[in-house]
């Protein structure tokens, strides 16, 4: 893992998305630096999934204004996702039950670096390539702390035999494969006993910790994580001004036939 790496910023200012049965979430603030683990925390339903997609360039907000890694949204949504991963979104990062925990570890090398400028941009086919990939994979599997000889049938386990904890650091693992500036986790507590939800916490912080910035949707975060609401109390929405929507335009990075299909783009993200 490479712990040199810059995390992404993220300043949001009253954002919100709008669908076409209502808002998914509105009235969002956030302001982190670079290496900060920030836990979004509502009830099922109030738009914690789509507020990770929308800070990861994967769903346009419809009101208010946001940069991540100093890229403002929607307008640069196609450069977010460049410097964006996520883990463990229902219907959009899922593993598949039938294949091996190998077998998504190749599909993801084969993807290729994501970022300009990667390391593996530049090399070759052949031996280096794959030595390098390898490397990758195994720093990946480090950070995410999956340790291959602890599964029942090594790399060759399928995730139907996996433990959640375990789906969940691969997971994480798959989205760590090409150095993201933000990685964005979702359902962190999902169906987990209390002391693996601890560790699946701890996990996240350890990544903040190398410079990583994570974002993550869960109950049980660590207490210096920053905590945001996707729903609000009745005395702060009565308190709250009502957002006024603010136009943007695309840049080349973001066409409108993106925008409008951004869940089919985070399915192959």
């Amino acid at each position: 893992m490479n712990t040199t790496r810059q995390g992404a910023a993220v300043h949001a200012g009253g954002i919100g998305v709008e669908g076409p049965r209502g808002w998914a979430f509105r009235a969002v603030d956030i302001a982190a630096e670079p290496g900060t683990l920030i836990a979004v925390q509502g009830p099922s339903g109030s738009g914690r999934t789509c507020l990770l997609l929308a800070l990861t360039g994967r769903m346009r907000i419809t009101e208010g204004e946001a940069t991540v890694a100093g890229l403002a949204l929607p307008k640069r949504m196609g450069s977010v996702r460049s410097r964006t991963a996520l883990a463990h979104v229902p219907g959009v990062a899922d593993l598949e039950p039938a294949l091996t925990v190998g077998e998504h570890l190749k599909e993801q090398a084969l993807l290729g670096p994501r970022i300009p400028g990667s390391p593996l941009a530049s090399l070759p086919w052949g031996k280096r390539r794959k030595e390098a990939t390898r490397a990758r994979v195994d720093a990946a599997l480090a950070a995410a702390r999956l340790d291959p000889e602890t599964l029942p049938k090594g790399l060759r386990t399928t995730v139907r035999d996996l433990e959640r904890i375990e789906a969940l650091r691969l997971s994480v693992a798959l989205g760590l494969m090409h150095g993201p500036q933000l990685l964005a986790v979702d359902d962190v507590d999902l169906k987990l006993a209390d002391a693996e939800r601890t560790d699946a916490w701890q996990l996240l912080r350890d990544l903040t910790r190398e410079g990583l910035t994570v974002v993550a949707a869960g109950d049980g975060a660590p207490e210096d994580a920053l905590i945001v609401r996707t729903a609000r109390t009745g005395t702060e929405a009565a308190e709250a001004a009502d957002p006024t929507p603010t136009p943007v335009q695309d840049d080349p990075d973001t066409t409108e036939e993106e925008a409008a299909d951004a869940f089919a783009e985070a399915g192959r993200a």
